[in-house]
């Protein structure tokens, strides 16, 4: 009788009390032992605190801490000075060396204007614009090895830079690509299979509309005028005798341009290449044409 009422009592317990989980199961008292900082000899070598280092001595980690053996990340990857904003788009670097290199070896052909699309070609080149890539940075690296005449467009280039590709008698034009417009001018041919019209290439952000209007910059939508003015400033700040352009045998080559709308040479923007038929197809209607015009 006493066995059945205890069980009966028991039951009504486990009915007032909550569901058993595994936040509110406990050890039994006494099952675990709080292990200690060893003493003397029955704590081993270290007594407890493992090998000698930081943790050992009791010290915190400073902040941005990798390791003793290792460089760390602000020195891996120092700061670029074109980026002006903590998030911006990166530019792949190119030297000089490099460049005449290329040159060299026969992966470009100074005979036509040089942009992000021969450059890329070369194969020596990673550009994604997935990756936040807005085309070529051109570093002074090499200058004095540089002697080839070429005209020639990058997104960024130091000043040095500048002066070495204008000490050899060629030109350098920094323009902007949009994300869209650089990928359909790294991979030209994929882009044209595809049967799309060729874009209209945007203008660059607020925050990049300085640098690519200054003449200084040899920026594509700085005044001509000042261009040749600061050409002629570059020289005597570098001390070397600026080439005459008018009288080059390359004249018309160096003067090429593209428009600020434009993403290839002798393309226009709304045009349609269809590479399996060899034609090209271009809008008649006049709303189309407005648009697509510079």
């Amino acid at each position: 009788m006493s066995s059945s009422h205890g069980t009966v009592k028991a039951l009504q317990m486990l009915r007032r009390l909550p569901r058993i989980k595994l936040n509110n199961l406990i050890s039994i008292p006494g099952s675990t032992k709080k292990s200690q900082r060893g003493r003397g000899i029955h704590g081993g070598k270290d007594h407890g605190w493992g090998t000698k280092g930081p943790k050992h001595h009791n010290r915190h980690v400073p902040a941005g801490y990798e390791g003793g053996e290792m460089t760390p990340y602000f020195l891996r990857y120092p700061v670029q000075k074109w980026a002006k904003e903590r998030y911006d788009i990166s530019y792949v670097p190119l030297t000089l060396q490099s460049l005449q290199l290329m040159v060299d070896t026969g992966r470009l052909d100074v005979s036509v204007p040089i942009d992000v699309t021969q450059l890329y070609n070369t194969g020596l080149l990673r550009i994604d614009s997935r990756l936040e890539h807005g085309g070529v940075m051109l570093e002074e690296k090499g200058m004095d090895c540089f002697c080839t005449p070429m005209n020639l467009e990058v997104q960024y280039a130091s000043e040095a830079a500048i002066a070495a590709v204008e000490k050899a008698g060629g030109t350098i034009t920094t323009a902007y690509y949009d994300p869209y417009s650089l990928t359909a001018a790294l991979k030209p041919v994929e882009f044209f299979k595809k049967g799309q019209v060729i874009p209209r290439r945007f203008l660059p952000p607020q925050r990049h509309i300085e640098y690519y209007s200054d003449p200084r910059n040899r920026g594509y939508l700085a005044d001509p005028a000042l261009i040749e003015e600061q050409r002629l400033l570059l020289s005597q700040k570098y001390g070397y005798v600026l080439p005459d352009l008018e009288k080059s045998l390359m004249k018309e080559l160096l003067f090429q341009r593209k428009d600020p709308r434009q993403v290839f040479y002798g393309l226009e923007p709304g045009w349609i290449v269809n590479l399996a038929d060899k034609v090209i197809l271009k809008p008649t209607d006049p709303q189309l044409k407005e648009y697509y015009s510079s």
